[in-house]
């Protein structure tokens, strides 16, 4: 009678070591490209890039979303945007090379408190605010509790809003108490190995995924077990509070343009973006065809010309929005 329980035991302690092991292969591979910060009690992982002597933009922070890290913004805008302002890319809370912290950051608002401690400690007073997808709640957040440090504000993919429905069954386990470490200790990085290829084409469906985008963004990163689970923590709570937080929305009175694709098989853009078009008064919504959860990448020039009109430039967005849309029409 105790040959099954001890079998399974063994495989259980096989799978965590096999876990454990594995995690430390990918932080050997994919070593932290930022500074940790202490911002009370935890420390919080960023990436600083200062302005240029040309430098025209205010300083702009980036707040990555869902299975991510800061590699992923880095990825897509520093290139482009190097010199051009002063630059903080983070780790949220949990994520990346971040420290969790206790309760507080496993909500959007608490985590949008997080950023605000650090850019105080980096000496960044006020910038303008760029959230892809649940990095979004975050912005949407700061946007509300910290308007004096929101110089303006873009929402790329947002997941900001109450949707119907829930999230996948994956996230719920590893969520709860006692079985949920077990699952991301257990099954959720070798399961996770075998689909990310898949998922982070699915990610960029119906456009291309850059070929070099899991060697340089590490999406495999999250896939340790404690950033595992904070993300399923953060995933499963997101509806609840974006029910609670959305009603503050038409609080925000900073400079707000919003990028979203038709065809985002993640988040319901038709909820969230137009969401935050109603709420937020004088918010510029860019809808384009063809494009799915990665504008960010897909549609890089008009996210960097979004930040230089909330920067006061002029800038005709909704045709440099057609033309973007002819464009991936023509690729795709």
């Amino acid at each position: 009678m105790l040959i099954v329980p001890l079998v399974l035991a063994v495989i259980i302690a096989a799978a965590a070591l096999f876990s454990f092991l594995k995690a430390r292969e990918i932080e050997a591979a994919n070593p932290n490209i930022g500074t940790l910060t202490d911002i009370g009690g935890r420390r919080m992982n960023a990436l600083q890039l200062g302005a240029g002597p040309n430098a025209d933009l205010p300083p702009i922070i980036f707040i990555h979303g869902a299975s991510g890290n800061l590699r992923d913004q880095v990825g897509a805008f520093r290139e482009k945007l190097e010199g051009r302002a002063e630059l903080l890319f983070v780790d949220r809370p949990g994520h990346g090379y971040s420290e969790r912290g206790g309760p507080e950051d496993d909500l959007p608002d608490g985590q949008a408190a997080a950023i605000a401690r650090l850019m105080e400690k980096r000496g960044i007073d006020k910038a303008i605010i760029v959230g892809h997808s649940f990095g979004a709640a975050i912005a949407a957040s700061f946007a509300v509790l910290h308007p004096e440090k929101t110089a303006g504000l873009l929402f790329l993919a947002p997941a900001t809003h109450p949707w119907p429905g829930g999230v996948a069954w994956y996230y719920n386990l590893a969520a709860v108490p006692v079985i949920g470490p077990l699952f991301a200790h257990t099954v959720s990085l070798p399961a996770g190995l075998t689909l990310m290829d898949a998922g982070t084409r699915s990610v960029f469906a119906p456009n291309r995924r850059p070929d070099d985008y899991i060697a340089t963004t590490a999406p495999a990163l999250v896939l340790r077990p404690s950033e595992f689970r904070a993300n399923a923590i953060d995933v499963v709570r997101l509806n609840a509070y974006a029910a609670r937080m959305a009603p503050r929305y038409k609080e925000i009175k900073a400079p707000t343009v919003i990028i979203t694709g038709d065809s985002d098989d993640v988040v319901l853009e038709e909820i969230h973006s137009r969401g935050l078009q109603r709420d937020i008064e004088g918010s510029e919504l860019l809808w384009v065809k063809g494009v799915g959860h990665k504008p960010d990448y897909v549609l890089n020039d008009l996210a960097i010309a979004a930040l230089e009109k909330i920067a006061g430039m002029p800038r005709d967005l909704q045709a440099l929005a057609r033309a973007a849309e002819a464009r991936i029409a023509a690729a795709l």
